[in-house]
């Protein structure tokens, strides 16, 4: 299990094969972290599938509003929505999109992430400072790796609870 030196800025992803621990980076991405933090919270991301999985690029998910697989789950919507709380800013850094990292899924427009995400399956250097990144897996990356492919999945696989550490 990965050590977890800041259990207020860890966030704790189960899969089906187990848990992905993610360091939340706030003081290179406070908005963005403090957002997932906040729909942690709320229950939002439970049972939300990941939406568009791509072999040797990453894996997304986070539509709270399209995505819950318990609720009117439509994979065709899901990757379409956000949560009712207003678009973040772009928190653009120098830290790269490496293997392991958290983006800040969005739109064509900068300031258009609200409650996607998506995990680097490996070093994506070409979204460098085009799209937030504010986490980093520092455990659990097995799990990631066995996400199901696909745009979308056939079968798709979900986030099935989602704590902040602190809370758990």
């Amino acid at each position: 299990m990965a050590e977890i030196k800041d259990p207020e800025n860890t966030i704790l992803l189960e899969l089906k094969g187990g848990t992905v621990t993610i360091e939340l980076l706030p003081d290179i991405a406070p908005k963005h972290a403090e957002r997932m933090k906040e729909l942690a919270r709320a229950g939002a991301y439970d049972n939300v599938a990941f939406h568009r999985v791509i072999e040797g690029f990453m894996a997304q998910t986070g539509d709270v509003a399209h995505g819950n697989m318990e609720q009117d789950f439509n994979i065709r919507m899901a990757g379409t929505g956000g949560s009712d709380l207003p678009n973040l800013p772009a928190e653009f850094s120098n830290i790269p999109h490496d293997r392991g990292t958290l983006g800040a899924a969005r739109s064509q427009n900068p300031n258009s992430a609200n409650s996607q995400f998506f995990i680097n399956f490996k070093d994506n250097h070409f979204l460098n400072r085009q799209y937030t990144v504010y986490g980093r897996v520092i455990g659990g990356m097995e799990h990631v790796d066995a996400i199901a492919r696909g745009e979308p999945p056939a079968a798709p696989d979900r986030m099935i609870s989602v704590k902040v550490a602190a809370d758990a």
